[in-house]
This record gives structure tokens, C-alpha cells and sequence, in this order.
């Protein structure tokens, strides 16, 4: 069902549980209480009813339905829409999937709208209605909560992509490891896609507490706000660190990749060079020996009595000549 959880609140605490946006409407109206509408992927006519209740702005709806927004704070009257891109890290693949989740923040409602299994609005909620004195600040503290759970759900983020640093850093100057460089490009990405999602936050957090004295947000959950701005702001930086990081170790696994072909190719020719010596130094005994070797009728010296011998001799010294030429030439 898009309709996840569905309540309207009064002085911080839960008073009715309606069935349809109509009820949650008319109960709101009647209890003079706040609305707190939580979707999962609603159809255009859901958002449309919530539309035409809150008097939302039909461009922030736009967005709302299209989705694949960038994490931005924007204000229309007296509403407030936030877009917020949070973040898991699946342990299995060694990956980050990013999500994306709109809020709707009026005087008086709360309309939060998910596009991905990620964050856990239904913790968010369990933990404002353990705490009605918070949750008795209105929606300004479900915004608050909910930017909290999104900035709290990054760590885990952040623990899995210091692992995986660890790992190729590991295995920068242990192995030889082939698809390495791969590696380091793929997890650059995944850092530079959690940076576009974590960095705007900050902006987004310090425009809340500029405008928190003349929309007369508490001073508590200012100090709350604060709270969540600062793991931000330490998140942005571990990011920034971890690119740099990556950028390194790209550059020092391409020098140690060039440096191992060099050296490959430099055995490779001083073994080249070993069998060419070789090759030299049997060429001449394998003339004499293709000469001599062969029972020619019309030779002279065949019938000599040294004439073997002599021919023995001439290879051996052919043989040594050539090798004192190859040695030579190798010490020069």
C-alpha cells in the first residue's frame, strides 16, 4: 500500500489513526491537531489529494513525481520541501544504493514520500512518539528527525567505504592484483555519488537555523539541528578525505603497473640477449660442422691425418672466439 503510516498528533501525542487521507483531513481539521502522512511510492492521484488539502506547489508536486531530484531545500510560502538522498551500504556486493525521499513540512502536516526501501521512517516515528515533548514541536521537529535518521544512516555508509580503502590499500603494495585499478575507479564513483548526496545537507541544515528565529523554531530543537548539522559536516569531510585517498591510490597503482611492465620487459630482453648470444656462439661450430661433418669424396684434407683434428680444433676455437666477443661486448 503507498499509504505506509497515517496519523494526526496533538500536543506531541498520537489521538487518531484514520483509514484515508479523508479521514486524516477531517480529523485534523476537527482536533486542530497535525498531520502526519507517510507515502511509499504513491500513485499521482494520492499526491494530488495531499496536493489539494496542503495547497502544495505544483512544482515541488512535479518533482515530487517525477523523482530523480538533487538534494535541495526549498521553500514556497509558508511549506517547506526538502529532498533528501540517503544512503546503504549492501555488504554482499560492496556497494552504496542511494535512494531518494521528498518531505512536505506546513504548519501544521508532514508529508513524507519515499522512493526507496531506505531511510526507516517507521523508526523516525516509533522514537517522535517516545518523545511527545519533542514531537510537541510541530513539524519543524518531524523535518528535524527525519534529516537526523538520513545523517545517521550515512555512518554505516561511511564504515563500509573505509573497508573497502583499507582493502585496496591492502592490496596496492601486497599484490599484483590485475582489475585493481577497476576497483579504485568504481569505488571513486561510489564516493563521488555519496558526496552529492551528503554535501548538500550541510547548505540545507544552515539555511534551517538562519531562518529558525522567524519561523520560531524552539530554541531545543535548534540546538537538535546543530547536532545533526555538525555529523554532517564530519561526514562531508571523511568523503572529502576518502577521494583524495582514492585519487592517490589511482595514480600510485598506475606508476607501480608501469613500473612492473618495465621491468617485465627488461627481463624479457635480457633473456632475449642471453639466447641471441648463445645462437651467435654455436653459429660458427655449426659451419664448420656442416662443412666437415659431411663424407665428401673431393676434400684433401679429409685424408690428411691431422685433418679431423684440425677441423675439431677450429670449431672449439671459433667457439671461444665468439664467446670472448659476446662477453666482451656485454661488459662495454
Amino acid at each position: 500500500m503507498p499509504i505506509i503510516d497515517n496519523a494526526v498528533y496533538v500536543g506531541g501525542r498520537r489521538i487518531e489513526n484514520p483509514t484515508s487521507l479523508e479521514e486524516t483531513f477531517e480529523y485534523m481539521r476537527s482536533e486542530g491537531g497535525m498531520a502526519w502522512i507517510g507515502l511509499f511510492r504513491p500513485t499521482r492521484e494520492e499526491i494530488d489529494k495531499v496536493a489539494e488539502e496542503f495547497s502544495l506547489h505544483p512544482l515541488a508536486v512535479e518533482d515530487a513525481l517525477q523523482g530523480h531530484q538533487r538534494a535541495k531545500l526549498e521553500r514556497y510560502g509558508d511549506t517547506l520541501f526538502a529532498v533528501l538522498l540517503p544512503a546503504r551500504y549492501l555488504e554482499h556486493e560492496e556497494t552504496v544504493e542511494f535512494g531518494e525521499l521528498h518531505v512536505f513540512v506546513g504548519p501544521d502536516f508532514v508529508v513524507t514520500i519515499r522512493h526507496a526501501e531506505s531511510p526507516d521512517l517507521a523508526r523516525v516515528r516509533r522514537r517522535m512518539e517516545d518523545q511527545p515533548g519533542l514531537l510537541a514541536f510541530g513539524p519543524e521537529a518531524v523535518l528535524y528527525a527525519v534529516m537526523d535518521e538520513v545523517v545517521d544512516e550515512y555512518e554505516p555508509v561511511v564504515a563500509g567505504l573505509q573497508n573497502d580503502i583499507d582493502e585496496i590499500e591492502d592490496a596496492l603494495f601486497g599484490s599484483e592484483h590485475a582489475e585493481l585499478s577497476q576497483r579504485i575507479y568504481l569505488l571513486s564513483r561510489e564516493v563521488i555519488g555519496f558526496q552529492r548526496s551528503a554535501d548538500p545537507l550541510r547548505a540545507m541544515l544552515e539555511g534551517l537555523l538562519r531562518g529558525a528565529d522567524r519561523y520560531a523554531v524552539d530554541i531545543e530543537l535548534q540546538r537538535s539541528l546543530r547536532d545533526v548539522l555538525d555529523h554532517a559536516i564530519r561526514i562531508a569531510e571523511r568523503l572529502a578525505s576518502y577521494r583524495a585517498i582514492l585519487d592517490n591510490a589511482l595514480t600510485v597503482n598506475s606508476t607501480l603497473v608501469t613500473r612492473r611492465q618495465t621491468e617485465t620487459a627488461l627481463a624479457q630482453n635480457e633473456q632475449v640477449k642471453r639466447i641471441s648470444g648463445w645462437a651467435a656462439i654455436l653459429f660458427g661450430p655449426s659451419i664448420v660442422a656442416g662443412v666437415y661433418g659431411m663424407n665428401f669424396d673431393h676434400m684433401p684434407e679429409l685424408s690428411w691425418v691431422w685433418g679431423y683434428p684440425m677441423a675439431l680444433g677450429l670449431m672449439v676455437l671459433t667457439a671461444v672466439g665468439l664467446y670472448v666477443v659476446f662477453k666482451w661486448r656485454r661488459w662495454m
